[in-house]
């Protein structure tokens, strides 16, 4: 229902409760704003956008003002008009730097609204903060508008900013009036992009010399996590200069560090710009990995000589050991139309279905045990809709650090209400806001799962009617959880019985519950059964099907659910069609023109082995970094040495392209055009934002060229040829053409039509299972791990954190990344460091049963008394030197979350 006023002389509708600027925006009115931020409440505090109300003394705020029926406004009235102009040139005249910078609202304003601004007085403020490597803070620009204070405070929910001091001693504080670089600042850059005057700006653009080349800008995504932001570039010069958010669907604007000030690992120093091969006087060793000069190994070599080595290395070896002695890796962090290019290569040209990439290391778990029990490997609804849901249920995930944005949609959920639920065994930044922290025992998932599971079917919190219409195998479940009443599991678990029941209560009791794990649940040799307890626990209580509910394993790398949606594993084809299913290889068999093998592949972690023994000769390996991400690296780095023929495309020459044969110079994401499916299901379209540096080549091309070497006849033009095929043996695609996708950016799938909407909230009506119900899998209590003991008296969890990603290949290579996060560091508790006699930046010697490495300490009264954490993206304290290879036996997933670890000061090592 619309109401009826004037506004500017015009009859207009307007809706109750709109504001006077909404509307005045509405119909093309030019009003001045500083302190308002949309999709934000009004603060009203700048008073730039004043209007006349007839009738009325006073002029009126228009954010702040809702309309009225019968209402007449003014904004361009003389008085209106007036008052604008004055406050505008009140606010110049006071922070004078606000106007040398380009980019500020207050200037925009200032010249549209031609305002004369006096003399500016001598600034006040004192020096700049350029204390911190990525933002920094100009009194002199400041207006005290608030935006930051609410970008940080209410959007991104880290509680960093505020407004110190009164009167005209007020200003904006890190923390207790902190410099920024010693503050608790995360550097997600929400404050720079709310600030409307250039106070907060980053810092390398307040201090880098001004440039009277043009600037660009590209839309394009951020290369970095699953949440898939939508990003803008700003380029000068064919350099990145910055990156801003934008409104895209999962991300609304917002960034974290890594997307905003990662960006410039792509004009780093150590870019492979020319091909490279192997010297013939350097055999393969390992040991140079710890310090040594891997460069002095290669030599450059043209593209014809470095193409014909890695094609003819990879021919011979197919001719002499056959198809079985070949295998590739490929890139979660390469697009769709890569990750498919390069499975149908191993699968067309070497033969077999030897082929894998990063997922296997994350989520392989998850894959396998929602294909069984719900016939789908994706998550069953985007991540905002926490925005929906009353309870958020975390398990062995830290999305502030690993996936920041989809955290602030968390925070802002419970912001408004919604109660947070969170098992793990560290207290992670999100704990602060949780009803419930279970921080069991590592290892003890099973067990506290089985436990809640138990609780709920003991106090009938089963909801009976979704379980009745829509579930199978109940009884078993019933059955298999009997004994596994929280009393018993207490000590196991290390989690009192009341507070088990209590968290189990909260979820089950919910209208709306929705579920997110990472690996923390996965990483494990069980972790097939953990995800197997997550589906059990919420089909019982039917949290599913409905907006606000469902399962969602959050997805580490930018592009692993599209990468694992386009076959690049070993026992699926494209779309998780079986390669032992008769029908649907002899569909991609019409398709590709040739027979394909049978026979589920070797998974990365069995590559491994394989090499080692001799029975694997020969990989290609596309932005994968085994010798740093595999478990129990000095057995991975041995195999990859082991190798008759290793040919490495990447970026660089990490620890893997270190062990190669030939070196071949990759395309980086903002050098490539390509679609990318984040956690969300969402396929987004990448585009090119710079020229590639050097010799550098596409990485579906070369990949194209391989197989051509290899007696393939590929023609395809472009990725838009790739990706039209993919769409042609991708049901989950079907919907989405190419020309679709380039014009809307962003289409959730499945999507059946090119005219219908993408398909957001899955198993509303029926599961992807051949009943159409889901299958519950009733799981054993696993033998315990590799427990601590005398010897090894620590845990280790191992992990992702804020500002470093992965292997650390592209991060470490960011400049303000790397400065915020230089060093190798394991977190301890402080009960433990004193007990080590250690204080915080001392070295810890780590030594497990497969190896030993050195670290800083830093206290973390987050962790359990006995558990330390550490992250693996340090080559140079590389945690998988130490962690297990033991393996799920469904997924075929590593061990890599927790081992047990001796801790000795380095004094004393």
């Amino acid at each position: 229902m619309t109401l009826t006023l004037t506004f500017n002389g015009k009859a207009v509708e307007a809706q109750p409760g709109e504001s006077l600027l909404s509307l005045a925006r509405r119909q093309g009115a030019e009003v001045p704003t500083l302190c308002y931020q949309p999709g934000q409440p009004a603060q009203g505090n700048c008073r730039a956008c004043m209007v006349e109300v007839e009738g009325e003394r006073t002029l009126a705020a228009a954010c702040c003002r809702q309309v009225q029926p019968g209402m007449v406004v003014h904004s361009d009235s003389e008085r209106a008009i007036a008052a604008q102009q004055e406050v505008l040139a009140l606010l110049a005249e006071q922070t004078p730097a606000a106007l040398t910078d380009p980019d500020s609202e207050l200037r925009h304003w200032v010249a549209a609204m031609d305002v004369r601004v006096g003399t500016p007085p001598r600034p006040s403020g004192g020096e700049a903060d350029l204390s911190h490597s990525a933002i920094s803070l100009d009194w002199d620009a400041c207006i005290h508008c608030n935006r930051c204070v609410q970008a940080c405070r209410d959007v991104q929910v880290n509680d960093v900013l505020g407004m110190a001091q009164r009167g005209h001693h007020a200003k904006v504080v890190f923390d207790l009036d902190d410099p920024i670089g010693d503050s608790s600042c995360v550097a997600c850059g929400e404050c720079i992009q709310a600030c409307p005057t250039g106070a907060l700006k980053e810092t390398a653009l307040r201090t880098e010399p001004e440039s009277q080349s043009p600037e660009r800008r590209v839309d394009s995504l951020c290369p970095f996590c699953g949440v898939g932001c939508a990003v803008t570039y700003r380029v000068r010069d064919e350099r990145i200069i910055a990156v801003e958010g934008r409104d895209g669907p999962a991300n609304a604007g917002r960034l974290c560090v890594k997307g905003r000030f990662g960006f410039d690992y792509v004009h780093h120093k150590d870019r492979l710009t020319v091909p490279l091969v192997r010297r013939d006087d350097a055999p393969k060793d390992p040991t140079l990995l710890e310090g040594g000069d891997v460069r002095a190994q290669f030599r450059e070599a043209s593209w014809e000589e470095a193409l014909e080595r890695a094609i003819s290395g990879l021919n011979r070896i197919k001719a002499q050991a056959g198809p079985a002695a070949l295998a590739g890796l490929g890139s979660a962090k390469g697009s769709n139309e890569e990750a498919y290019l390069f499975q149908k290569l191993v699968r067309t040209g070497f033969g077999s279905n030897n082929v894998d990439h990063c997922t296997r290391l994350c989520h392989a778990s998850s894959v396998a045990a929602l294909m069984e029990g719900v016939g789908s490997a994706a998550v069953s609804n985007p991540v905002k809709e926490v925005l929906e849901t009353e309870v958020i249920f975390i398990m062995g995930a830290n999305p502030s650090a690993n996936h920041p944005v989809a955290a602030s949609w968390m925070k802002n959920a419970i912001q408004g209400g919604a109660r947070l639920i969170l098992l793990d065994p560290r207290a992670t930044e999100l704990a602060r806001l949780a009803e419930h922290h279970l921080a069991f025992a590592p290892g003890a998932d099973v067990a506290l799962l089985s436990a809640m599971i138990h609780t709920v079917l003991e106090e009938e919190l089963v909801d009976r009617a979704f379980v009745e219409a829509r579930v199978e195998e109940v009884e078993a479940i019933r059955a298999q959880v009997a004994h596994c009443s929280p009393e018993a599991m207490a000590e196991r678990c290390a989690v009192p019985a009341e507070s088990i029941r209590a968290a189990a209560r909260a979820y089950a009791q919910a209208d709306r519950a929705m579920m997110f794990w990472a690996m923390g649940v996965t990483q494990h040799a069980h972790g097939t059964d953990n995800v197997r307890c997550l589906i059990t626990l919420c089909m019982l209580t039917g949290q599913i099907g409905r907006p606000g509910t469902g399962l969602h394993p959050l997805r580490g790398q930018n592009n692993v659910q599209g990468a694992s949606d386009a076959g690049l594993i070993p026992m699926c084809l494209p779309d998780y069609q079986r390669v032992d299913d008769k029908a649907c290889r002899a569909r991609f068999e019409a398709a590709w023109g040739q027979g394909l093998d049978p026979n589920p592949g070797l998974t990365v972690v069995e590559m491994m082995h394989a090499a080692k023994a001799g029975d694997l000769k020969g990989m290609y390996i596309l932005g994968e970094n085994p010798a740093m991400s595999d478990p129990d690296l000095n057995h991975s780095r041995a195999a990859l040495a082991a190798l008759e023929h290793l040919v490495v495309q990447d970026l660089f020459l990490t620890e893997t392209a270190a062990l190669a044969d030939v070196v071949l110079p990759a395309s980086a994401f903002a050098e490539k055009a390509g679609s990318y499916t984040n956690t969300d299901r969402r396929v987004q379209l990448g585009r090119p934002v710079l020229p590639l540096p050097g010799q550098a080549r596409q990485d579906w091309a070369l990949v194209q060229t391989i197989a051509r070497g290899m007696g393939l006849e590929w023609d395809y033009a472009d990725v838009a040829a790739v990706y039209r095929e993919m769409q042609s043996l991708m049901p989950t695609l079907a919907g989405i053409p190419y020309e679709r996708l380039a014009h809307e950016e962003s289409v959730t799938y499945p999507c059946a039509e090119p005219d219908a909407p993408g398909q957001t909230v899955l198993f509303t009506e029926r599961f992807n299972t051949a009943s159409g119900r889901a299958r519950l899998v009733p799981v054993a209590l696993p033998e315990a791990g590799e427990a601590v003991d005398e010897d090894y008296p620590f845990t280790l969890i191992t992990g992702r954190q804020l500002e470093h990603w992965h292997t650390g290949s592209m991060t470490r290579r960011s400049r303000v990344l790397d400065a915020v996060e230089p060093d190798a560091v394991v977190a301890l508790h402080p009960d433990d460091m004193a007990r080590l006699n250690v204080e915080a930046g001392q070295t810890l010697a780590l030594r497990s049963r497969r190896g030993q490495l050195v670290a800083w300490v830093r206290p973390d009264p987050g962790l359990r008394v006995g558990d330390c954490f550490m992250p693996f993206a340090f080559a140079e304290a590389a945690a998988n030197l130490l962690t297990r290879d033991a393996l799920d036996p469904m997924a075929r997933i590593a061990a890599l979350k927790i081992c047990a670890v001796a801790l000795q000061p380095v004094s004393e090592a």
